[in-house]
């Protein structure tokens, strides 16, 4: 329960005596809950955990903790009975997760002050534990296995959506629970997509191959990139090739605590600058993952907070020219007390198949 003590000294700094959390994310954090219906009331002094007959004896597994209540006619009630019960003055609910007609409906129900809050759990969950490290560490194991299964597979005439298939399929038989995000394998002009997922388009000769791809596992996701060649590609696409190489290895080399996302951001931004491609440098360079894809900390030029450890970011600036092709090279960077340590283990340099 350390990390609800943690949101109840939120709860404290924010003046409000009650928390709604209906967060799917939030409440896998929290109540350590997979299944799709639950909500949670945490109560400076209470935890409880509302779910349906479905989820009942999941929840009273999974929710150490937790008073875990069975609705019969709709948690609404359940949450009004339990405002009342508490005398809760003020109630904060996740305003970034409610739409406009669910508060309405809050406000008929419940007899109270509703506060909205914004990325109180969130905030908390940015510093991962050991547990949640080791976890991230087994993910990004499984795409690690996953890339280097790949390049004995990977040949000119395959379409990008099988050579996706057979990563996400790889993964999953090394014990992935799913993909963290749609694959992206985009091969020849189509490099200079950033999100270009995989297509029908057949890989060609001469072809670079940008592989975006991730997993998760038990709750937590990878996410790397590499961009491989089929064949001897042109000059051009080998000199883009090496300019991002240089710009990500000066990232992950000055990654540590006290830097900031803009920091960090600068760094691969100025190098690309100087090698002439600035403006095909078009995206942030990286973000924080951990439940999701994408969460805070992140690697922008907006973002001026400081990494602490326990931060875990990505490190993935690219190059995109359109008609030409692109290069993007990712990494995931756990924020340890004396600097960034790089997770992917597979190589970064240019592998011509």
């Amino acid at each position: 329960m350390i990390r609800v003590e943690k949101v109840r000294n939120a709860m404290k700094d924010l003046e409000i005596d009650g928390l709604i959390v209906y967060s799917p994310y939030n409440l896998r954090y929290l109540a350590n809950f997979t299944g799709t219906t639950g909500f949670s009331l945490i109560t400076l002094n209470e935890a409880y955990f509302v779910t349906d007959a479905r989820y009942t004896q999941q929840a009273q597994k999974q929710a150490q903790g937790f008073t875990v209540i069975e609705h019969k006619t709709g948690w609404l009630g359940v949450f009004r009975e339990l405002i009342k019960k508490h005398g809760l003055k003020h109630v904060g609910f996740e305003a970034d997760h409610l739409s406009v007609s669910m508060l309405e409906v809050f406000e008929d129900e419940f007899d109270t002050d509703l506060v909205p809050t914004q990325g109180l759990v969130e905030k908390i969950r940015e510093i991962k534990d050991e547990a949640e490290i080791q976890t991230i560490r087994k993910a990004c194991s499984i795409s690690d296995a996953a890339f280097l299964h790949i390049l004995n597979v990977l040949k000119a005439g395959m379409s990008e959506i099988e050579v996706a298939n057979e990563l996400d399929f790889f993964m999953r038989k090394q014990g992935a629970s799913g993909v963290s995000f749609d694959t992206i394998i985009a091969s020849g002009v189509r490099s200079s997509m950033p999100h270009g997922v995989a297509s029908e388009k057949l890989i060609e000769t001469g072809d670079l191959v940008t592989l975006d791809f991730g997993c998760y596992y038990q709750g937590y996701v990878s996410d790397m990139t590499r961009t491989i060649a089929v064949g001897e590609p042109t000059d051009q696409l080998k000199e883009i090739h090496d300019v991002v190489l240089q710009a990500q290895l000066l990232v992950s080399a000055a990654a540590g605590p006290g830097k900031t996302g803009v920091e960090l951001d600068k760094i691969a931004r100025d190098y690309i600058a100087s090698k002439g491609y600035g403006e095909y440098f078009t995206h942030s360079t990286g973000h924080g993952i951990g439940l999701e894809i994408h969460e805070a900390p992140n690697v922008s030029r907006l973002a001026t907070q400081a990494f602490v450890p326990g931060n875990v970011i990505t490190n993935e600036p690219g190059i995109y020219i359109p008609g030409v092709g692109g290069v993007r090279i990712e990494d995931d960077i756990i924020i340890t007390p004396t600097g960034g340590e790089v997770i992917q283990q597979v190589p970064r340099e240019l592998i011509i198949l």
